[in-house]
This record gives structure tokens, C-alpha cells and sequence, in this order.
């Protein structure tokens, strides 16, 4: 975590500056590495939460410089730093602490040096884009992370409500009220209360949430074991739980809330036993079953509901039949494994995020190249929003980095919002008019809020 450190007085300078250099790498190590151990990371996040309850500080020194504080767009225009951190009394300047970060971050790879092969084919970007404007930081919002590839663990269904995972619980955050209260606990025994075939009646007890979606009132949580756990938000109770697979390697990586053609809402899961499923939600029934030859990570169906963007722990990235399920068109360009896709609304362009560090945005009228190569500064691409308006393209890094690219200036105009923490996940709200980021971090974990910055400027009050 980020090291609080006094400023040294006069008597202990000389001590403390031969001390520097070492002291402020150790400072990098302040949270998980991208691509750290899966068991680990979930045992160490759990002893975090108990020793959080437990632990007595003495330091009150220690104590006043971690002191949970929100941070409001007026704050932080005076200087207080969005996420409360105290550069002033710490031994590093945030300038020098973004620059080693950046140098000693390590990036997971399956396909080694992934991310070092691409550099010639990335889109030039002009940066300084203004897009969204900070908001709002609240750090009663505990956002954590139970995979370290699978970063969708945040959800805005308006541009003031927003649902998210903070250890076994999927909370809501009211961002007009401030105020936070737990949806549904997993930790104990989670059992449906609707008959449905296919209904696992018995539920589940102490699910691990891989990922989720929530879209209008209703809400899909996918787990470890291929669990599939769904609720109407404004009905008491759970209404659905599933197993999609038996298998051993049955996490759920991905889950998709979409309209139907017939204007019902559907639901999809890619999971790591090579499959995606489609469920019906009015019923929860199965009503398709695709299988490839390698995990899937991430599915996306496109707006005319005809064709799904399907990635995976492969090279190439699908274009596959949304009903039959059949392989229409491969995209090659990809270095390493994929973990995020996402469609422009209009219907022919979507985007693929990977570990080589990069989002490829695709024209599906000619898959030939790559219409943009957007490169992150630090990790994979793990998440990837389209605006509703079509406008903007957000991709989320693993850390300290959401960028949002400008899709009427081809790509190449960008915004790049810089903090420090592992990204659990990036929301927009359906009118586009907020952007929420879910920051873990053992110290600084919060949830960020960004709004649309519009002609005319408003008191932050009346936001």
C-alpha cells in the first residue's frame, strides 16, 4: 500500500535522504501485482477485511494521514488531492511516485513481451481531451477484486446509482444521497425464492463473485464455480440460481444484460469451459449453447442482436452467429489473451481489449486491419464502455489509468484520468452524463465519480 511517512525534521534529513531511494521503491508495492496468484489474492483481500476490524493503530500520525475523507470537485480544485492521499507529508512527490510506478508496474502475460511487439502499429494519440470533469471521490465505497483478470465489477444504472463488490457483497451507492447499502451477501447461504425449471433450489453458499452486470432493475452475478446468481432489484428475494457447468475450470468470466429482438431482456455468460450460454430472463431459460476451443473470457452481442464479438484465451478474437452460433469472420492483430470487447452503438464498429496492452477497434465491413491501436501506459486493456451516444470509448487498464478516446476524432484525441489503485471496474450511466471507477486499494480504495462536462457550467450543488 501507499506509505505514510512524516516529513523529516531538520536532526534527521541526512538519515532519511540516504534512505530515499530505497524507502520509495519499497513504496511501489503499496497493492496486488497484476497477474498475482488467483488464491492468494482472494485469501490476502479476506485477511485484509479482518485485520481492518482488528487491527489497534497507534501511530496518530498514521492515523490522521489515512483518515477516511471523501474528496468533492470544489476540494479538489483548491488542491486536495481527488483521492485524499497527502502528497505534502509524504517523503515522494506524486510526479516522481507516477514515473516509478509506471517503470516497476508488471503487467501479466500469457504470451511473454506481448506488450512490447505492438508499438509500431498504435494509433498517434493526442492527449488532453476534457471530457468528464471530476466529481465526486467517496471512500465509504470499498470496491475489491476476487480475480485479477476480471475487472466488470461495476454497474451504473443511472448517473446516481451505481452497484458494486466490495468482498462478498453487492452493494449500492446512492450518489445523490451518499449513502450505501448492501444488495445481497453471499457469504452465507443464497437459495432462490421463484421456481423456475432449471431452478438449483438448494442455492449456493459462501459464493466467490467473479463478475456481474446489472442493467434496469435487474441484476446477474457469475461465480467461481460456474455459478450464475440472478435478481430483480425491486423485488425481495433471489429469483434464479444456476450452475452453467460441472466442470473443474467453471469460473464465470463475463456476464451480459441485453434487449431482445423482441424487446424482452436476455442474459450471457462466458465461462471458462470453453462456452457461452443464453439465457432467457422473463423464464431464465437456456435457450443457446455455443462451445469454442478455448476459454471464453469476455462476449458482447452486437446492437441488431445478429452477430456476438467473442474473445478469449486465444490470439484471434471471433465474429460468431448469434443464433446459430456458427464462425463468421476471425480478427487478427491481437499479441496475447483477450478479456473485454464492446460494441459502438451504431452496429458496425466494436473494440477488443488485450493483454498486450492494447484496444483494437474493428469496422465489421472490413476486418482486414484494425481501424485504431489505442496502447495503455501500464497493463492490459481489462475493460472496455461505449457510450450510448456513440461518442466516447473507455478502457480501462488493470491500474491507475481509464482513458476516454474521442470516436468522432478517429481515435486519436483522448482524456487520460490518472490515480493511483487497482481497477475492479468502469461505468458509464445510461445518459452518459457519469463515469464511475471502482478504485481497490488497501488504504485508498473509493469509488470515483467523473461527469460529462457540457458548454455551460453549473454549481456542483445542482449536479
Amino acid at each position: 500500500m501507499l506509505q505514510v511517512w512524516k516529513k523529516p525534521t531538520k536532526r534527521r534529513e541526512n538519515q532519511v535522504n540516504m534512505a530515499n531511494n530505497r524507502q520509495s521503491a519499497h513504496q511501489l508495492d503499496y497493492m496486488e501485482e497484476d497477474g498475482e496468484d488467483e488464491a492468494d489474492s482472494v485469501a490476502e483481500m479476506q485477511g485484509e477485511a479482518q485485520n481492518d476490524d482488528t487491527q489497534d493503530v497507534n501511530l496518530d500520525e498514521y492515523d490522521m494521514l489515512t483518515k477516511v475523507t471523501d474528496t468533492s470537485a470544489s476540494q479538489a480544485r483548491n488542491g486536495k488531492d481527488i483521492q485524499g492521499i497527502p502528497w505534502d507529508r509524504l517523503n515522494i512527490t506524486r510526479e516522481d511516485y507516477r514515473r516509478t510506478r509506471i517503470l516497476q508496474y508488471q503487467n501479466y502475460e500469457n504470451v511473454p513481451a506481448s506488450g512490447e511487439t505492438v508499438d509500431k502499429q498504435c494509433t498517434p494519440i493526442e492527449k488532453g481531451g476534457e471530457y468528464y470533469e471530476f466529481f465526486y471521490n467517496t471512500r465509504l465505497v470499498k470496491p475489491t477484486i476476487l480475480h485479477f483478470q476480471l475487472r466488470n465489477l461495476v454497474w451504473a444504472t443511472s448517473k446516481h446509482d451505481v452497484y458494486l463488490i466490495s468482498n462478498y457483497s453487492i452493494l449500492h451507492w446512492s450518489a445523490l444521497l451518499h449513502r450505501l447499502s448492501e444488495v445481497l451477501n453471499f457469504s452465507g447461504h443464497v437459495v432462490p425464492t421463484e421456481k423456475h425449471p432449471g431452478n438449483l433450489l438448494e442455492g449456493f453458499t459462501q459464493t466467490q463473485i467473479s463478475t456481474m452486470a446489472v442493467k434496469d432493475s435487474f441484476m446477474v452475478a457469475g461465480g467461481f464455480q460456474g455459478e450464475i446468481v440472478c435478481k430483480r432489484l425491486n423485488k425481495p428475494g433471489v429469483s434464479f440460481c444456476a450452475r452453467t457447468t460441472y466442470e473443474d475450470n467453471a469460473i464465470t468470466n463475463a456476464v451480459e444484460i441485453y434487449e431482445s429482438i423482441s424487446g424482452g431482456l436476455n442474459f450471457m455468460a462466458s465461462n471458462n469451459d470453453c462456452g457461452i450460454r443464453e439465457y432467457n430472463v422473463e423464464k431464465y431459460e437456456l435457450i443457446n449453447q455455443f462451445q469454442f476451443s478455448w476459454p471464453v473470457n469476455h462476449t458482447s452481442v452486437s446492437p441488431d442482436r445478429r452477430l456476438l464479438a467473442v474473445v478469449g484465451d486465444d490470439l484471434e478474437g471471433l465474429l460468431v452467429d448469434a443464433h446459430n452460433g456458427k464462425t463468421v469472420a476471425s480478427v487478427v492483430g491481437h499479441k496475447d489473451y483477450s478479456f473485454a470487447t464492446a460494441w459502438h452503438p451504431e452496429g458496425h464498429i466494436f473494440a477488443t481489449g488485450n493483454q498486450d496492452k492494447t484496444c483494437r477497434v474493428w469496422d465489421v465491413r472490413d476486418l482486414s486491419k484494425s481501424l485504431a491501436v489505442l496502447k495503455g501506459n501500464m497493463g492490459a486493456v481489462r475493460s472496455l464502455r461505449f457510450s450510448s451516444d456513440g461518442q466516447f470509448l473507455v478502457v480501462a487498464e488493470p491500474a491507475d489509468f481509464v482513458h476516454v478516446y474521442d470516436t468522432k476524432a478517429n481515435y486519436s484525441k483522448q482524456q487520460e484520468i490518472d490515480f493511483f489503485g487497482e481497477i475492479s471496474g468502469v461505468s458509464l450511466s445510461p445518459d452518459d452524463e457519469s463515469l464511475f471507477i471502482g478504485v481497490w486499494d488497501r488504504t485508498y480504495a473509493s469509488l470515483l465519480q467523473y461527469n460529462r462536462r457540457h458548454k455551460y457550467g453549473y454549481l456542483d450543488s445542482f449536479m
